[in-house]
């Protein structure tokens, strides 16, 4: 297996392409893999000194084996018996556990203690200035929030398991989580915050849900950004007083769905409010669609409910886009959002917008991470404490900093152009790992926007 040292000296015409690519400092994979290892190095280890396995070690193999975009433990593991040396050297592993080795030294860890990783790569791309592209609405960042299920069996379950009873009778053992991304309209890269998971707590009876979630996630999220100017994006199950208080008493903005069918006396308030000539309403032309426009209807200061009517009221904004076809007008989409925002006809485009982009969440974050080769909702192991939630937790770190990358670094961006697709971008990067004695991740994607040399089979072997 030839030394990468030597293939780049064999490529010193690509060379010049190379240096060309202006890397940012702390914003690329390597400054981030050792940013992170250097915040897995201050989790408290729960075993005895004398321990053969550092446990920054067992943390960092995790996070290899999630990055690398590995099936199963399985796999990791024949990495680290057949080509270890790569992970030496991207992930600067000293002592690589086997896959009974890291689930026993993962569950006992808690996933409070991996909630650092995900604010130093946010906090460098503060330091880099990466986040006023993503605002919106006068400086806020949106943060789109949504639940989805992590695992989900009939027959393979442990204690953190919630239960359903399904109508034909069977059980059903599942974990979910709640999570949040920051999302813009404009972009199709995502940062990804820790998530919550939604599993039996510790000494509960009844099943975890996602309202009980909700308050643990804002609760972190705003310990561990304070000042940061957030607008909280998400479904119409949100929607309710409850959740809006909740959301009212960690100073954050919010645009909520809200649906006739759910909200009956919201809507009810509006139409008689529009019939007294309250409502505002405006149509613009598409840019791009001469058959296309977009309607808006919207009113400030409304009643959420009948139960909140003296002190709860809410800002609707409702939208419609309109086709124009050989039939005459339709209405092709319709949305609906209540928010703490002051509405007016020179922000309702914008707000629409962001209210529209909390599908980022679905598309550009469960979808990816479920069939883009992250492989959420793949069983790495239940263990007995908090195994689950650890290898979910890391697999969303590992995506964070694979979105840093195409938001942030030329050379990653050219190897995902070059291979057209993640999948094939993740398969070019384990070969390059069996291929090569790679000292960092740089010297991978070199490989693979370069090119390596092909090298003929000795005729011994033919």
């Amino acid at each position: 297996m030839p030394a990468c040292n030597k293939i780049i000296k064999r490529h010193q015409k690509s060379e010049k392409t190379f240096r060309n690519l202006k890397m940012r400092a702390h914003l690329n994979a390597d400054a981030m893999l050792s940013a992170i290892r250097k915040d897995f190095a201050k989790i408290p280890d729960h075993r005895a000194r004398n321990a053969s396995i550092p446990l920054d070690d067992a943390l960092m193999s995790c996070f290899a084996m999630f990055s690398l975009k590995d099936a199963s433990l399985l796999d990791f593991d024949k990495r680290r018996l057949d080509e270890p040396e790569s992970l030496h050297g991207v992930f600067g592993v000293r002592v690589i556990p086997c896959d009974s080795q890291m689930r026993a030294l993962l569950d006992e860890i808690a996933v409070e203690f991996l909630r650092r990783p995900f604010r130093t790569v946010f906090h460098q791309l503060q330091r880099g200035k990466m986040l006023p592209r993503m605002t919106c609405l006068n400086g806020h960042l949106i943060l789109a929030v949504d639940g989805t299920r992590s695992y989900s069996s009939e027959t393979i379950f442990s204690d953190q398991c919630l239960v359903k009873k399904k109508r034909n009778g069977v059980i059903e053992y599942h974990q979910q989580m709640l999570a949040g991304a920051f999302v813009h309209p404009d972009h199709k890269e995502v940062i990804p915050v820790c998530p919550e998971m939604i599993r039996m707590q510790d000494g509960a009876t009844k099943n975890d849900c996602e309202r009980n979630a909700s308050k643990r996630f804002l609760t972190h999220l705003r310990r561990e950004h304070p000042h940061l100017k957030i607008i909280i994006v998400e479904d119409g199950l949100s929607s309710n007083a409850p959740h809006i208080r909740e959301l009212q008493s960690h100073d954050l903005r919010y645009i909520l769905g809200a649906k006739p069918d759910d909200h009956t006396f919201l809507f009810d308030c509006v139409d008689e409010k529009d019939m007294q000539g309250q409502g505002k309403h405006f149509i613009v032309d598409d840019p791009k669609d001469q058959n296309k426009k977009h309607r808006f209807r919207f009113i400030n200061d409304v009643p959420l409910n009948k139960a909140s009517q003296d002190d709860l009221w809410v800002n609707f904004l409702e939208y419609q886009e309109i086709v124009y076809d050989e039939e005459g007008p339709r209405i092709s989409k319709r949305f609906s959002w209540v928010t703490d925002m002051l509405i007016t006809r020179e922000n309702a485009w914008e707000m629409m917008r962001c209210g529209r982009s909390r599908w980022r969440i679905e598309n550009e974050t469960f979808n990816t991470l479920k069939n883009q080769g992250y492989n959420l909702e793949h069983n790495y192991g239940l263990g007995k404490k908090h195994l689950s939630s650890v290898f979910t937790t890391m697999m969303m770190l590992a995506f964070l900093v694979d979105q840093v990358q195409q938001m942030c670094c030329p050379l990653y961006q050219a190897a995902r152009a070059k291979m057209g697709c993640k999948r094939l971008l993740w398969e070019r990067i384990r070969n390059y790992f069996h291929r090569y004695i790679a000292p960092s991740m740089k010297v991978i994607l070199h490989l693979i926007v370069n090119g390596a040399e092909k090298q003929m089979i000795p005729d011994a072997f033919t």
